[in-house]
């Protein structure tokens, strides 16, 4: 019997669905060990990623209808280098996973970007898309270092208030900014080259979502 091309467009579904709710377990099961090992500012951060990527799913009502796997190993990346990095000591250097807040920064709005050009009528064209993905990216980073303040305040941490002079924290808050910007126009040229040109995310949607769109 010929091959239609059916068997493998419901098989990219299946594929596509299945590794993205794994992902998406991952990213639940290392919130939980955040939480135990009072870490709750990356927890926190780590439930919004995977509430961010099970949003089609929850307003299509059904597990089908799931981002790129490809997305959301690149959202989880971070949060793997960040358990891996941070606190990690190379010749007497700590290492305190940074780059690894800046490249989840960028994978949120990499998400966010992705779904309005998956599941919504939007569509960018290459410049917008990139300035959309680095604007979110500036627009995360910005919520993101509200949200470490205030856990310093609040909650005893110490990710910014952490002793140093008033103007070394503004420093090295810009530099971060400067960091979390160049990681959302690499996500930004990412989007545009390998998600919308490279591949066809539509094709592993249900035939029931394609046809809202």
């Amino acid at each position: 019997m010929p091959n239609t091309g059916l068997r493998d467009i419901v098989e990219s579904r299946r594929t596509n669905a299945g590794l993205g709710w794994l992902l998406i377990g991952f990213l639940c099961l290392t919130a939980a060990g955040e939480v135990v090992t009072g870490d709750l500012v990356w927890a926190g951060f780590t439930v919004a990623v995977a509430v961010l990527a099970a949003v089609p799913a929850l307003a299509y009502r059904t597990p089908a209808a799931m981002l790129p796997w490809e997305v959301l190993l690149l959202a989880s990346l971070p949060v793997i280098g960040r358990a891996l990095i941070a606190g990690v000591t190379v010749d007497g250097v700590v290492l305190t996973g940074r780059v690894s807040t800046y490249l989840a920064v960028a994978a949120v709005a990499l998400i966010v970007a992705v779904e309005l050009d998956v599941f919504t009528p939007v569509r960018m064209n290459y410049s917008f898309a990139v300035l959309f993905v680095v604007v979110a990216t500036m627009a995360a980073a910005g919520v993101w270092a509200i949200v470490q303040w205030v856990s310093d305040l609040y909650l005893g941490t110490s990710f910014l208030l952490d002793g140093r002079p008033e103007e070394e924290i503004e420093t090295a808050l810009m530099l971060d900014f400067v960091a979390a910007t160049a990681s959302g126009i690499g996500a930004g040229v990412l989007f545009e080259y390998y998600f919308r040109r490279r591949t066809d995310s539509r094709r592993r949607l249900p035939d029931e979502v394609g046809e809202r769109l």
